[in-house]
């Protein structure tokens, strides 16, 4: 099997983790990985969170940015993200039950303590979940470049002080007055 992102290297047998065997790219660090294999791998492993933060190192441009072939039927790969702070994708082959971690992707779940959820981030709710984190992030940057640093953080504290506030919409009320 060729690797779908550099389309002219062999994959070969490599390890994610201890007990974890994956195919993957000598040359982007890539691998194809097995749900299968991870499944029963993840009933037997206790934990694999990372020790410390590495997600700032993970570069998003590593991320296949167009569509992939499964390495094993050439089917087009769906594209799941796996958070709302991270660009990177996961990229699925539904009829295989094989996902292509670009290189670092592996690092990088594991330093969002997702090592353990992979099934879970091809939910639709995973995928709602995420979108909503996005978009509150988007929404968030806008403010900062709107109003700058200092007022985006106030409002932010204010919203979060209404969120759960009993007299919210009175307060809301008062506020549209002027």
């Amino acid at each position: 099997m060729q690797c779908p992102k550099c389309r002219n290297e062999y994959l070969q047998p490599t390890k994610l983790e201890d007990g974890l065997p994956a195919i993957g790219c000598g040359k982007c660090d890539g691998a194809l990985l097995s749900l299968l294999y991870y499944r029963d791998w993840a009933e037997r492993v206790p934990d694999v969170s990372a020790q410390q933060d590495i997600s700032d190192n993970i570069a998003a441009d590593s991320d296949t940015k167009t569509a992939i072939s499964c390495p094993k039927c050439s089917r087009l790969m769906t594209k799941y993200s796996f958070s709302g702070t991270s660009d990177n994708r996961l990229d699925l082959c539904a009829h295989c039950d094989e996902a292509w971690l670009d290189g670092g992707e592996w690092k990088l779940l594991k330093s969002l303590e997702l090592g353990l959820k992979l099934p879970a981030v091809f939910t639709d709710q995973w995928q709602r979940r995420v979108r909503g984190e996005r978009t509150e992030r988007d929404r968030t940057e806008r403010l900062k470049k709107a109003v700058g640093e200092d007022d985006a953080a106030k409002a932010a504290e204010i919203r979060a002080w209404l969120r759960d506030n009993p007299n919210k919409s009175l307060i809301v009320h008062y506020l549209n007055l002027d």
